[in-house]
């Protein structure tokens, strides 16, 4: 596989977030004004010389259609393989979505630059050279990027999320749900995408995300680690702490580098936080279980940190508990369809629990895991409708096979997929 120049790496040694090591404070230092000097090495990068691959599919389901797109090699790899494989679709969505936002935010670009630069210090570094990677790939500038990943620590939004399995289910499956309630006007369930990662160092993992959008809102990886959200940060707790990665970065950490979770919990217990958040961490494969956490930024008022099992008498909602099942509705009523179904739960009786309870007028998309069998449903709005509205279209990740050689590219238990260490689809 043929790497980056040489004198591309330098630079992102210098920009990207090399500097880990000598800590935050200086890290942010170094991201000041660096969009310019970024902008000019993705300029200078051509495409002979970016290893890795990736392939588009197109999955379908009545009315429903959403792309899926596998990358695989390292982050500026898959990155600029990203973009190449989604170039139009990017360049339609993402330069509106900032330009709008900024308009309706009353943002600068000076001011996104000094938020981009206060929590890129704590960021993975993967992250931001799978960015700089899509940068090249899509034409869309490193800064654009950069403000469109940096917008949802200014934003408020609210969601839900349930995770089920053992008792609860019919198959003993860990099933865990999404739902990402927030702005249609933003246009982004218009921008579907399934994003497959095969990376050559970690787990592989799968977003249900949009185009041009990296950040994991929700996740599942190859160890069989669900990933969900919930925003607990209303408006009048603006403008809120930066010194923190978002957690759609960090969500992208976890999806690399845990295969457990307990392994998750530890990761995420090492993270600094901004806003209040509600989690739900689900193990499809390994403890076959999960756990809804509440995570408050070290401003906020009351316990900073909370992890409920399943059943737990000193969960928020008790009594409304139950044995092998966690959730976080809001309110939403929830409860008494998940009693009435205990122990007959799959993934359409989920789909329909999340058609049930979504916060009308801003359900963009949503999504159903099974953590066990490596698999996931997803709906996204759109042609007027919401996602509780529309059919669901599934990606069975454990089947695909891009090269069609009958060996399944997310190979299980695998995190380098072969005696190479690249995914399967990446072999001469």
């Amino acid at each position: 596989m043929r790497t980056l120049s040489q004198g591309l790496f330098i630079g992102l040694a210098l920009v990207t977030g090399h500097l880990w090591s000598a800590g935050a404070a200086e890290k942010e230092d170094h991201f000041q004004g660096a969009a310019v000097q970024t902008a000019g090495l993705a300029k200078s990068t051509a495409s002979n010389q970016v290893g890795g691959a990736g392939y588009r599919i197109l999955l379908e389901h009545g009315v429903a259609r959403v792309p899926l797109v596998v990358v695989g090699g390292r982050p500026y790899e898959m990155g600029y393989h990203l973009g190449q494989l989604l170039r139009p679709e990017i360049n339609r969505f993402v330069p509106a979505a900032a330009a709008a936002f900024k308009e309706r935010l009353q943002l600068s670009d000076d001011r996104l630059r000094e938020v981009w630069s206060t929590t890129a210090a704590y960021t993975d570094d993967r992250f931001e050279e799978e960015l700089l990677g899509l940068a090249v790939g899509s034409g869309v500038s490193i800064e654009i990027l950069q403000q469109v990943h940096c917008l949802p620590l200014l934003m408020p939004y609210s969601c839900s999320s349930i995770a089920a399995w053992g008792a609860a289910t019919t198959d003993g499956h860990l099933y865990q749900t999404r739902n990402l309630d927030w702005d249609l006007a933003a246009g982004a369930h218009e921008f579907p995408v399934i994003v497959v990662y095969l990376p050559t160092r970690g787990q592989a993992h799968a977003l249900p995300t949009f185009t041009g959008v990296i950040g994991a809102n929700c996740g599942l990886n190859a160890a069989g680690l669900a990933l969900s959200e919930m925003g607990d940060s209303p408006g009048r707790e603006m403008p809120y702490p930066l010194r923190a990665p978002h957690f759609t970065t960090w969500f992208r950490t976890l999806l690399y580098d845990a295969n457990s979770l307990p392994a998750a919990l530890e990761l995420f217990q090492a993270f600094p936080h901004t806003k209040r958040y509600h989690f739900v961490f689900g193990d499809g494969r390994v403890e076959r279980r999960a756990v809804k956490i509440r995570a408050h930024h070290p401003e906020a008022p009351g316990d900073r940190l909370r992890i409920w099992r399943d059943n737990d008498p000193g969960d928020e909602l008790a009594p409304q508990v139950l044995p092998d099942l966690v959730y976080q509705d809001e309110g939403r009523g929830a409860f008494p369809t998940l009693k009435a179904e205990h122990g007959r739960l799959d993934a359409e009786k989920l789909m329909g629990v999340c058609n049930q309870i979504p916060i009308k007028g801003g359900n963009v998309l949503n999504a159903v895991f099974d953590a066990t069998a490596l698999r996931v449903w997803v709906s996204y709005a759109g042609d007027g409708q919401e996602a509780y509205q529309r059919p669901y279209v599934l990606a069975d990740l454990a089947a695909l096979d891009g090269d069609g050689d009958g060996v399944p590219d997310l190979r299980e238990g695998s995190t380098d997929a072969n005696r190479n260490g690249q995914p399967d689809f990446l072999d001469p």
